[in-house]
């Protein structure tokens, strides 16, 4: 029987659902899902049956991340670890297949990479974001009211400074962890990366390349009326709060999680119809930017009996009151939510059963909010139970997007249950 409470967290049942769904797309993100949230990117691991379970769903799973394939930092490097020679992954079509990016990196199983829509120049303009990023942040902390150290500015910033080629990135991870009980310190040093990166696009409009770019912020608290992430300032120290935005992405204009769900269709219903319904070369550069033209474009170009139900697992979700002097307002962000809400809202519109997965990454390095798994199964049990103080940060009674089953034990929870649903189907 479908589910139909939302906040589940009768995972059996959802295998049962998913197990007996012959046309089923999988998409998923990838920090904080399928391996633990950490402060340095280099330390991430994946572990050998998971990927082996993603190759037993070939083509119906794929991911959708903000991070990359390739580089010194990409996913591809973790997969390779897990096998005798690094060729071996390639050989075996073992890599994980889908977007990252954001949305703008396409690779298939086998490894092969490309960047479509995406220019030369924007990457040359990209590729000089490290360089730069480091020499800022070396003289920034160099100076009152940071004054660190060499050595201690030297670690820092290798661990912060991401060389991705498509989506180079600041990671504050270490500095929050550096300045837990100074998080004044660390809210200052927020604020003048968010500035450095409001530089880099000023860059961007003098080098002619006029609206290539936008910044996006990870975690955030939603967009404000222009479209643009707001940056989400830590709330306290490593041990009474949450850091805010940790992640500063320089990231290609339409390189947004919700395009990435088109893309990842359009190329569905080719593999399993032969045809493109939004041609062969359409991308995340050229689709529609309005949330409301992307679900129009889907159901104007998908053909209903193809639609598949479609199963989107995130972690970054958040929702809390802001509050400042002339009131207060309900802010909704995280870097899965748009995906998640356009999953949610293509299932309403096809009648396809979509279910929205969320995966409580808590329990890992980077401080959030996590789920009251007690509370939550009292719900289940009972409805009585007010259920919103269980998913305090991360949803509210007015939130749009529901998140339909949880797992509160972590990305080693969700990889039980993937194995499972592979092996069952």
């Amino acid at each position: 029987m479908p589910l139909t409470r939302p906040f589940s967290l009768d995972h059996a049942a959802l295998l049962d659902e998913l197990a007996a769904t012959d046309n089923l797309l999988i998409i998923q993100d990838l920090d904080g899902v399928c391996m633990g949230l950490v402060g340095d990117p280099l330390t991430r691991r994946l572990e050998r049956r998971y990927l082996d379970a993603a190759r037993q769903f070939d083509g119906h799973f794929y991911v959708l991340t903000n991070g990359e394939h390739i580089g010194s930092r990409g996913v591809n490097g973790i997969v390779e670890t897990l096998f005798e020679t690094p060729d071996r992954a390639a050989e075996q079509g073992r890599y994980l297949p889908g977007l990252a990016a954001g949305g703008v990196q396409w690779q298939d199983r086998f490894g092969s990479v490309s960047h479509p829509g995406v220019s030369d120049a924007e990457l040359a303009f990209l590729k000089a974001f490290p360089d730069q990023a480091e020499a800022f942040l070396e003289s920034l902390l160099s100076r009152p009211p940071y004054d660190l150290p060499v050595d201690v500015r030297r670690d820092l910033i290798a661990a912060a400074v991401l060389d991705n080629l498509a989506s180079p990135t600041l990671n504050l991870n270490g500095f929050y962890r550096h300045w837990q009980n100074d998080p004044a310190t660390y809210r200052t040093l927020q604020n003048a990366v968010a500035g450095f990166m409001r530089e880099r696009l000023d860059a961007a409009r003098q080098a002619d390349l006029d609206d290539a770019f936008f910044v996006h912020y990870a975690p955030n608290a939603g967009q404000d009326e222009h479209g643009n992430e707001r940056l989400r300032e830590s709330d306290g120290s490593s041990g009474e709060g949450t850091a805010g935005t940790t992640d500063f992405q320089l990231m290609l204009r339409g390189a947004v999680k919700e395009v990435g769900v088109l893309v990842i269709l359009n190329r569905y219903y080719h593999r399993h119809t032969g045809r493109y319904p939004l041609g062969e070369g359409f991308n995340a550069r050229q689709a529609p930017r309005d949330h409301a033209a992307l679900l129009a474009l889907a159901r104007d170009r998908f053909d209903p009996a193809v639609m598949p139900r479609i199963v989107g697992v995130g972690d970054t979700v958040t929702s809390y009151t802001d509050k400042t002097e002339s009131g207060s307002q309900r802010l909704r962000g995280g870097s899965d939510r748009g995906f998640l809400t356009l999953v949610q809202q293509l299932g309403d519109a096809f009648d396809s059963g979509n279910r929205v997965l969320y995966v409580d990454s808590s329990g890992g390095e980077v401080r959030r909010a996590g789920v009251d798994a007690e509370r939550l199964a009292r719900h289940g049990e009972d409805s009585s139970p007010e259920v919103w103080p269980a998913l305090e940060g991360i949803s509210d009674a007015e939130d749009p997007l529901t998140l339909d089953v949880i797992f509160p034990l972590g990305h080693t929870q969700y990889i039980d249950f993937f194995c499972e649903l592979a092996a069952r189907r």
